[in-house]
């Protein structure tokens, strides 16, 4: 046997020397390793198994063009869907859903219900599967327990919540989209009532001041000065008219003074031929230049009737004068004064003349000054009328605001209201099941192959920190080539072993045991991971 020999330096260990430790320690290697292996190989199969159910949910757009009917929800769909996520894994839903599917039934006797729920949150997983554009089009739902069967039944619920759930946050966003903007139209239809009401209590406190009658009231002031110039005009004609009568009248009346004849009529229907033989000749000048619309050809006109119509008067006078004194005379009537009863009735006939004229002239007059009047009135309108028109603009600035206002409400409305019919209808954004909720064949935990490979690993950590403890521990020398590395001197001879046959014979058997131990170590290993592998 060798005798240690005290060490004096660490000379670099060859391959030689790592050989002879794997033939002296090989055992110290293979059993640390297949324990560590079997301690972990066993553990896989003692932790409680867990089973993972999936399904892949895609996110279905709108069948409609978005530029017949645009959405009126939350486009966002992270958004949305974290909303709806939180709403699903609430403890209410959680708890409900836990009672009709009997989940963690051991779990719940020694937890809380909120424990419980929080378990509950962990098993279930929601991962986001987004396109090349970075747009979210599907994702997965995912639940995890000790069950196969229960982890898809759990799934299948989780995706029935998640369809209905969507569509039913999309309904009732969409309803209180619209229901939002029909408050709000109510509101501004409200404020145009309010506006227009002031422009109409406006219009009504300043009818006849108003932009818009601006024209009309020009048009009117025109023609109540058109009416004032024929008044004027008229009233002329009828003064001219009554100092004309008055003329005759003073005429006759000089020649019954200064006469007496009986042909005084006569003298009265001279003087009115004249004037009338004047009056005609003065229109048919006028004619020669103005039509007969013109202002001084319709007076001529007025004041040759109102001549016609005297001399005719004069002339029916004068006929029953002569009538009435032929029967007279004839009769022997001493009631007939003769020459002097024919004067009376031509005077009255002029006085009662004259005083149609006074009366024309008074009312004449008096529509005068209710034309002057009416004109003040209108002129009062006109010099208003900016005020009002800045007035009134300050009221239609408002009223247009809320009347632009109430159409893009009322378009916004009904834009909203044809989005709500749309989702009521599901013709919106959805949610499709791709994929059912799949039935695990393998457990997703403990990963036996898994922890397989960790076992070996543990084990051959085990076994070279066997192995290395005992290499530090032996101080002895098992290599001639160490020894003479650690010599000062050279080697001049050397003393050959001498084995005996105990010696082999032990040696022999040791290495047969630990190819026994190692072939058996492996084959376990070997047989158990491929029990692993076919049944997970």
């Amino acid at each position: 046997m060798p005798q240690p020999l005290a060490q004096k330096a660490q000379p670099p260990k060859s391959l030689r020397h790592w050989l002879g430790v794997i033939r002296r320690r090989h055992l110290y290697f293979l059993i640390p390793m297949f324990l560590g292996w079997v301690l972990v190989y066993a553990a896989s199969w003692v932790i409680p198994a867990r089973y993972k159910s999936s399904t892949l949910i895609l996110v279905e757009q709108s069948t409609m063009p978005r530029d017949y009917v645009t959405p009126n929800v939350n486009e966002d769909l992270q958004e949305r869907l974290q909303s709806i996520t939180q709403q699903i894994l609430s403890r209410s839903r959680l708890l409900h859903i836990m009672d009709d599917m009997h989940l963690y039934a051991k779990k719940r006797n020694r937890m809380s219900p909120d424990e419980a729920v929080e378990a509950m949150r962990k098993d279930i997983d929601i991962d986001l599967v987004r396109g090349p554009d970075s747009r979210i089009n599907a994702f997965k739902v995912s639940y995890s327990a000790p069950n196969a069967a229960t982890a898809q039944q759990v799934t299948g619920a989780l995706t029935t919540l998640f369809i209905n759930e969507n569509l039913e946050v999309r309904q009732q966003a969409s309803e209180g989209t619209t229901k939002f903007l029909e408050t709000q139209l109510e509101t501004a239809r409200q404020g145009l009532t309010a506006q227009e009401d002031k422009i109409r209590a406006f219009k009504g406190q300043h009818l006849g001041e108003l932009p818009a009658q601006l024209e009309s009231n020009l048009q009117i002031l025109s023609g109540l000065q058109s009416q004032l110039q024929a008044q004027e005009d008229a009233l002329n004609t009828a003064k001219q008219q009554r100092v004309y009568v008055q003329t005759l009248l003073n005429q006759y009346r000089a020649s019954q003074g200064t006469t007496k004849a009986p042909d005084g009529v006569h003298t009265t229907l001279v003087s009115v031929d004249e004037e009338l033989d004047k009056l005609r000749s003065e229109l048919n000048t006028l004619r020669s230049s103005y039509n007969d619309q013109y202002p001084e050809i319709r007076e001529l006109k007025d004041k040759i009737a109102r001549t016609e119509k005297l001399k005719l008067q004069l002339q029916l006078s004068q006929a029953k004068v002569s009538a009435s004194g032929s029967g007279a005379a004839n009769s022997g009537d001493p009631t007939f004064d003769g020459p002097g009863s024919r004067d009376l009735s031509a005077t009255a006939q002029l006085q009662s003349q004259l005083t149609a004229n006074e009366i024309e002239v008074k009312n004449r007059e008096q529509s005068i000054q209710s034309l002057k009047e009416e004109i003040d009135r209108y002129r009062g309108r006109l010099n208003q009328e900016p005020v009002r028109e800045q007035e009134l603009a300050d009221l239609t600035r408002g009223y247009d605001q809320s009347k632009a206002s109430y159409d893009e409400l009322v378009k916004k409305k009904n834009d909203s209201a044809m989005a709500t019919s749309m989702e009521l209808m599901q013709q919106g954004e959805r949610f499709k099941v791709l994929d059912p909720a799949s039935l695990p064949l393998k457990p997703s935990f403990p990963d036996r192959l898994k922890m397989c490979l960790m076992g070996l690993g543990l084990g051959v950590a085990l076994g070279l920190a066997a192995v290395t403890a005992m290499e530090a521990m032996d101080d002895r020398i098992y290599d001639e080539m160490e020894l003479k590395q650690l010599l000062p001197v050279p080697v001049i001879s050397e003393i050959p072993v001498v084995s005996h046959d105990a010696e082999a014979r032990a040696e022999r058997k040791r290495v047969r045991l630990g190819f026994v131990v190692a072939s058996a170590a492996f084959t376990i290993i070997l047989a158990g991971s491929a029990l692993t592998y076919w049944r997970g």
